[in-house]
């Protein structure tokens, strides 16, 4: 109560102290780096992304790229050669004629090394950068490398896609908010009371993202994925405590003369439901902090740390702009377009056998397609940007002139034998999908000794502890063919070199392949565990929490074996996160209809009129939070050019309708089926059928008594 009357009393101080805390947060969000590269989340301890960082700390060569340049004359393309290694952060640029340039007779050359760095119209050079793959001079050097080069230049490589992601995610995530913002306020303006509250509403909110985004600096960097859909993600999922207190504070008005007194008990009120209310959905967004593929903890943490933040503004900031607003507020309200749920409520419990029919037969299919999704996902992440883009553009050329979809790099010991090399190049190559090996060795043949060749060309490829290897595979990224490709060179390698590291693209996907697969099953445990002791705590239940999941969990199937039966493939990082976010985030609409019923029952009524009851009083709370959660994300999965950012939207606005209608038709079934289970298995139900034999018999006695005397 003290709470709350201080927020009442000091409305206007907190007032300024939210708009003051607008300026460090805009300077926070400004200078929060984003990431754009996904394999930077697998783990350190993995031998790829140690292999990685040998490369730039021996050889000084980072990021890695391809530059397929086409109609262009051998003099031209050596120009251009010189003007690419003048570009700053260029650590190597390396051509068919670079051993020539080092004074070495052409004659020496090996005739398939010409073949494989030209055909009839196009020649190809590979780049090598002194700094990592993702970094923001790496992006600015691959804008001036393509600016250089001009229309007949194209650049492939992990670097190129990263600078293209970027570019397209600037363009588009202001759009993204813009979109959830109008779409949102559309579906408020059209479920609510009022015509100015919704515009209320999203002044508090947004404070409050930006508070959220702001405070990201003290986290270093957030991934794209994380700061495009924070910002929609915590305006759908917070605007339910918006709603709780205005319903709430309309009620109090409604008892109370003075409109503080009234804030003040709406406060205590929605602070009491609201934290029952946000701890799931917290919940939800801590498990993916248990994926070993680290962008889970990066999005899981932002999430939850804007919840937390909501709820601070719905019981602070937002109080304080209904109070100072309230006459124009009061002034514009209208009738909810949301009609009486009373039948609607009574035809649902009165068939509900139906329901429980059509969840049976809804799950096998619905659990088979789940199944299927799962293991039907992408994970080259070049799939995710529009076929137009640069990037795009240039792997399609390397793919289609050279035969190459995917480049991996050897590291192995600098004092092996050059004999031993040579074997391990010629084992190599005869395994299926490898174009060549690139090295020393078959770069200048076994004619040539080791120690005659000049030192400036060994520093191309050898350091002090390592020589580096690059092998060219005809098979894409991420796809089982080079999967099984990778483990066939790496039992050779560790053959010859116990101590080499195969590194690239294609092996850091291998990694977060079987990473991510585990990730899946930790982060679907961890969230289910942690939100079923949240609802056993809040419903005092044994078994409720088991029929709340299983409703939920019911509409995650549904969601996510949709893509399976429409033949769609998702980004491997959306059923994760999804499933955790939608049980996370929807659960909610249940646990409110059952509070109810409980309460319903405890009160004496009978099983059919506690669910008809808590049906009726859920249900436009339930549509309002739904097609909020709905309109936020549904407009931006339209619009978005990025799919990995589109799909999951996608995902979000269909797992929040299913959820809705899972809940609307599903629960009040199962309630009813195991009433009697709940009513053994939950605090404070267990004697509320005795009890309403003793209020009827005490009843009944005294009509007798009325009618002896």
């Amino acid at each position: 109560m003290k709470f709350s009357r201080a927020v009442v009393k000091y409305r206007i101080p907190i007032l300024v102290l939210a708009l003051i805390l607008m300026i460090p947060s805009a300077l926070g969000m400004v200078n929060t780096r984003i990431n754009y590269d996904m394999l930077n989340y697998l783990p350190e301890d993995m031998e790829t992304v140690i292999g990685q960082q040998e490369l730039l700390e021996d050889f000084d060569k980072g990021a890695f790229s391809f530059l397929i340049l086409e109609n262009m004359s051998e003099k031209d393309v050596a120009a251009l050669k010189e003007k690419v290694e003048g570009v700053e952060h260029v650590e190597t640029v390396l051509w068919y004629d670079s051993l020539a340039d080092l004074t070495l007779p052409m004659e020496f050359l090996p005739e398939k090394l010409y073949r494989e760095f030209n055909t009839e119209n196009a020649t190809m050079m590979a780049v090598f950068f002194d700094t990592s793959t993702s970094s923001d001079v790496t992006m600015e050097a691959i804008r001036e490398i393509r600016q250089i080069a001009g229309s007949q230049c194209f650049v492939s490589g992990i670097s190129a896609m990263v600078t293209d992601l970027k570019d397209l995610c600037e363009k588009e995530e202001p759009v993204y908010v813009g979109i959830a913002v109008l779409l949102a306020c559309i579906a408020m303006l059209l479920f609510l009371d009022s015509w100015l509250v919704p515009f209320v509403f999203l002044i508090s909110i947004g404070m409050m993202i930006f508070l959220n985004m702001g405070s990201n600096y003290f986290l270093g960097e957030i991934s794209y994925i994380t700061k495009a859909l924070s910002a929609v993600l915590q305006l759908a999922v917070t605007m339910d405590y918006s709603i709780f207190l205005w319903h709430s504070y309309n009620e109090q008005r409604s008892l109370q003369e003075d409109k503080q007194e009234a804030m003040a008990a709406a406060i205590r009120e929605t602070l009491t439901s609201v934290v029952g209310s946000s701890i799931t959905t917290i919940a939800g967004f801590i498990a993916l902090c248990f994926m070993s593929f680290t962008m889970g903890r990066d999005l899981g943490l932002v999430m939850a740390k804007g919840v937390l933040l909501g709820v601070i503004g719905c019981v602070t900031v937002l109080p304080a702009l209904i109070l100072v607003f309230d006459k124009p507020l009061q002034k514009t309200k209208h009738k909810s377009l949301i009609p009486n749920t009373d039948r609607l409520s009574g035809g649902i419990v009165r068939i509900f056998p139906v329901f429980l029919v059509l969840l049976v037969l809804v799950i096998p299919p619905a659990y088979h397609g789940y199944s299927k999704t799962n293991d039907e996902v992408y994970y080259d992440l070049g799939e995710c940007l529009p076929e137009d883009m640069a990037y795009v553009i240039a792997n399609s050329k390397l793919s289609e002139d050279f035969d190459i979809a995917s480049t991996h790099m050897l590291l192995v010991d600098a004092s092996l034998p050059s004999r031993t090399v040579r074997d391990m190049i010629d084992e190599m190559e005869q395994v299926d999908g490898v174009k060549y090996v690139l090295g020393l060795e078959s770069l200048v043949g076994a004619r040539v000794p080791m120690e005659i060749l000049p030192e400036s060309l060994m520093g191309l490829l050898r350091s002090e502890d390592w020589e580096l290897l690059l092998i060219n595979s005809e098979y894409k990224v991420a796809s089982d063919a080079v999967n099984a490709q990778i483990d066939d060179l790496n039992g050779i390698l560790k053959k010859y070199d116990p101590k080499g590291m195969l590194i690239g693209e294609a092996p850091c996907m291998k990694d977060m392949i079987d990473t991510t697969s585990r990730d899946f099953q930790v982060v679907n445990a961890v969230s289910i565990i942690a939100i079923f002791f949240i609802i056993a705590l809040v419903e005092k239940s044994f078994s409720l929490p088991f029929i709340l999941i299983a409703v939920i969990e019911t509409a995650i199937f549904i969601n996510l074996g949709m893509p399976h039966y429409l033949g769609q493939s998702l980004p491997f990082i959306a059923p994760i996160c999804i499933s955790t976010i939608q049980l996370g985030a929807t659960v909610d609409y249940a646990i409110l209809m059952t509070t109810r019923y409980k309460e319903e029952r405890i009160c004496g009524n009978g099983k059919k009129e506690a669910v008809r009851t808590a049906l009726s009083a859920s249900v436009p709370s339930i549509i309002v939070s739904g097609m909020g959660l709905f309109a936020a994300t549904f407009g931006v999965a339209l619009y978005s050019d990025i799919d990995m950012i589109g799909s999951m939207c996608m995902l979000m606005a269909r797992g929040a309708v299913i959820s809705m209608f899972a809940v609307i038709l599903i629960l009040p079934a199962l309630l009813l089926l195991c009433d009697r289970l709940i009513c053994a298995t939950t605090l404070g139900m267990r004697g509320h059928k005795k009890q309403k034999k003793q209020n009827t018999h005490n009843q009944s006695k005294k009509e007798r008594e009325v009618v002896l005397s």
